[in-house]
Parts: C-alpha cells; sequence; structure tokens
C-alpha cells in the first residue's frame, strides 16, 4: 500500500497521471548498495519527461525556501522546477518518486526499468488501466495490487472537489485544504497564474509525488466555476 493511492478524483481525472515509486530492500543480504540504481533512476525519469522526481529524505523538484518573509515561500520565486537539484542532492536509500503526466512517456519509462534490472521494487501508482498499461509495455505481468477505498462522504460534485483534488496530491497531508482554496482564489483573481499556484502548492510536499500538470488542470478548471 502506498500513500499515492489516496488522491481525490473520478477515473477520467488520472487519465494523466502516473507516480513511478522506486525503494530499496531494507537490510537485504547480499543486494549492495543501492544508491547508484536509485539515482540512475531519477535520470532516466528526467531523460523521460517526467514532470516531477524526488526522494522522500529531501524533496521533489520544487522546493521552500528558508527565507523568513512568508510571501518568498509564493512569489516571485520562479516557477521552474530543478530536476537536477534532486539528483545531485540524493543522500541516502530512501523512497525515490517520477510523476509523469503522459501515457506514452510512463510506459516507455517502465519498459527502460525492466530492461536495466535495477533490483528495486517498482511500484505504479495510478488508476489500474493506466497501471495495467504500462506493465503490458514493459512484458511483465502486475505481482500485486493496492486499491483506495476513497473518501467517506464525499461525492464527485462536492463543492470542495476541487480543493481536495489538490490537497490529496501530497500523501503525507503536507498541502493544507486552506493553502489550496487560497491559490483557487488566487488564481480566479488574477494575482497569481497558474504556474505560480502550481509551484506554491508543489512546494509544500515532501516526497514529490505532486503533479503539476494535473494540478494546472485542475486549477484552470476551478477558474470557471462559481463555488
Amino acid at each position: 500500500m502506498t500513500n499515492t493511492l489516496h488522491r481525490f478524483g473520478t477515473a477520467e481525472s488520472f487519465a494523466d497521471d502516473y507516480v513511478i515509486i522506486a525503494i530499496p530492500a531494507k537490510g537485504a543480504k547480499g543486494q549492495g548498495d543501492p544508491m547508484p540504481a536509485l539515482k540512475r533512476f531519477l535520470e532516466l525519469a528526467h531523460e523521460y519527461g517526467a514532470v516531477n522526481i524526488g526522494d522522500a529524505m529531501n524533496g521533489g523538484a520544487l522546493r521552500p525556501t528558508r527565507h523568513k518573509h512568508a510571501i518568498r515561500h509564493f512569489f516571485p520565486r520562479s516557477p521552474a522546477p530543478d530536476f537536477q537539484k534532486v539528483i545531485d542532492g540524493v543522500t541516502k536509500p530512501t523512497t525515490f518518486a517520477a510523476v509523469f503526466d503522459d501515457r506514452e512517456k510512463a510506459e516507455a519509462f517502465t519498459e527502460r526499468l525492466r530492461q536495466e534490472d535495477f533490483g528495486l521494487s517498482i511500484n505504479i501508482s495510478s488508476s489500474l488501466e493506466n497501471a495495467l498499461g504500462c506493465c503490458a509495455r514493459a512484458g511483465i505481468k502486475r505481482h500485486s495490487v493496492g486499491y483506495s477505498l476513497g473518501f467517506e462522504g464525499v461525492s464527485d460534485n462536492d463543492p470542495n472537489r476541487n480543493v481536495l483534488m489538490l490537497s490529496t496530491m501530497c500523501g503525507h497531508g503536507m498541502i493544507a485544504h486552506s493553502l489550496a482554496r487560497k491559490m483557487i482564489d488566487w488564481v480566479k483573481e488574477g494575482r497569481a497564474t497558474p504556474d505560480q499556484a502550481v509551484a506554491a502548492l508543489g512546494r509544500f510536499c515532501s516526497c514529490g509525488i505532486f503533479n503539476p500538470s494535473r494540478a494546472r488542470r485542475i486549477l484552470e478548471d476551478a477558474r470557471t466555476k462559481t463555488f
């Protein structure tokens, strides 16, 4: 089971959301140092067009600042992710993640992982259809499957659904509902561009599983709604 499964939205909303995770076996005899394989995992993810990468120890391609002025956490910082900083900054074995917004790229990356045979546990968190497509491209059968049971009492038409879709893209709960609503309001009011709002939200995700492409689409959708 993985916290990346607990993302709110309809099945259609995950068409551009693939979270591919690499996890080393803790304390496995004869495994050797997994760091070269983990770092290569991130390098390949960047090469194949991932929209975010990260590790659970240091964060993703968008990170917060130590600046004491609160507004500096949001603007006027660049909304561009820094993939090389993630790759160069890995420190120790942990959970590494790569996020894709395109089916062809995600499937090609999965196929490449099979060819590389890193000896790492690979987890694909997406819709079942998307995950099966990646397995088929790599020529493997899925080992197991985990389901999220969803959100009790929250419908697909709930007035706060866009807030939930944004905040649950951080499985550790680091993106507050109030922050997600503020970013939606700022985009509606023209105080921030969708790219700026996406960057502000993504910096609070501590492991790099936030999908900026899906977040941008959600913000654009929320901009046209009246709730």
